[in-house]
């Protein structure tokens, strides 16, 4: 008999749709936000007019923007935010941009209601691996301020209260858990993603495909996620094919909005396995961005728990449109075909070669998804292997 528990987000509502400075307005009146802080991207804040028009409506209680945020969000950059917060006795935070943006915010309520003023004083708050196996997760005090998110890429980091952030001094990154670190509410506008760059875009489809599948595939599936994660399939394989022939079809972008927010349900609920755990230890060390780690890691792994998950991908096969085809032929094919690399030997990163795998899988062995892959990996040999299967 299965036994699960699903938890639920505090997370109050979802705009779909709606224009993105028609929500913020509606979002601030209702919480009687005074003190609101943002947080963005630089090339979204200089180099379009996104922010400043989804701002519009709320300008006036707008005391404090920053727009520094770095990939695989360093904790300098985290450290950053949760000062300014303190410094403008902020009142609401409003997060406008992909996951970065997003997971630099909730980290940085971590820091801010646990008094975090030093990269050192984040260790003690990070989700860890104990000396004996168990699971170390620590939960943080309320923050004074919740998010608002305003994503522009497919992540689906506005619907989960997890927040990763790579600490520099060893190239690894740690995921931060908390109740209100994540967004109290979520504003899905299509218009605004015309901004983001077509593979930020394209990429961050693939990593919720990978969510949706994961999911399917996790150890500790549930039934709720099982249905949502089917539905996101068919609508991400429908919108991300749409793009390549009409990138302005603003229906198909929010179509892709619906699919990375079903996708997401599975976000903390069900285990993921070695396209998310060595995803992180390969974008820590090499720089790779999460959706680009999905596009070069999914395939392999699909085909490494094809065996012990025979129902599960046939079902993926299934929602991707063909169930006579092998679901990881699929999932390869559609990346391809959006122009991405699926292979690891493709990413062409200056210094990275084959020589970085043994290292990748030692890191790798450190996350909690690796150890929860549905077919089990039990040393970083078995690991590196995969890798190497990814790499050719």
């Amino acid at each position: 008999m299965k036994t699960g528990v699903f938890n639920y987000l505090e997370l109050d509502r979802v705009h779909f749709g709606t224009p993105a400075a028609e929500a913020l307005q509606t979002e601030a009146t209702t919480r009687g936000a005074q003190r609101i802080v943002v947080v963005t991207s630089k090339s979204l804040n200089r180099k379009t007019d996104a922010v400043t028009a989804a701002l519009s409506r709320i300008q006036p209680q707008v005391v404090g923007l920053f727009d520094e945020c770095v990939e695989h969000t360093p904790r300098e950059s985290v450290l950053a935010v949760a000062q300014l917060l303190r410094d403008t006795q902020a009142d609401l935070v409003v997060s406008i941009g992909g996951g970065t943006v997003i997971d630099t915010v909730k980290v940085a309520l971590v820091a801010l209601a646990e008094g975090v003023t030093t990269v050192e004083g984040l260790d003690a708050w990070h989700m860890r691996v104990a000396p004996d196996g168990s699971r170390v997760t620590p939960q943080p005090r309320p923050a004074p301020c919740r998010q608002i998110a305003v994503p522009t890429t497919l992540s689906g980091a506005e619907f989960s209260d997890l927040g990763g952030s790579t600490d520099t001094r060893f190239g690894t990154k740690q995921g931060y858990t908390g109740a209100f670190i994540g967004a109290a509410a979520v504003i899905l506008d299509p218009r605004i993603t015309v901004h983001t760059p077509e593979r930020l875009w394209l990429s961050t489809g693939v990593r919720a495909v990978d969510h949706a599948v994961e999911a399917l595939c996790s150890v500790n599936a549930q039934p709720l996620i099982d249905a949502t994660s089917v539905r996101a399939l068919a609508l991400l394989g429908r919108s991300l094919k749409r793009y390549v022939t009409a990138p302005d079809d603003l229906d198909a972008r929010l179509d892709g909005q619906m699919g990375a927010w079903l996708a997401a349900t599975s976000i903390r609920r069900t285990e993921y396995g070695a396209s998310h755990g060595l995803g992180h230890a390969l974008g820590a060390d090499a720089g790779v961005p999460h959706g680009i780690t999905s596009c070069v890691l999914l395939p392999t792994v699909m085909r490494f728990n094809a065996q012990v998950c025979a129902p599960q991908m046939a079902e993926i096969a299934a929602a991707l449109g063909d169930a006579s085809r092998p679901a990881a032929d699929q999932v390869e094919a559609m990346i391809a075909a959006l122009g991405l690399p699926t292979r690891l030997s493709q990413l062409a990163i200056p210094g990275f070669g084959p020589e970085r795998l043994a290292t990748i899988a030692q890191k790798g062995m450190a996350n909690p998804w690796v150890h929860t892959n549905p077919r089990k990996i039990s040393d970083a040999a078995q690991l590196e292997a995969l890798l190497q299967q990814a790499w050719a």
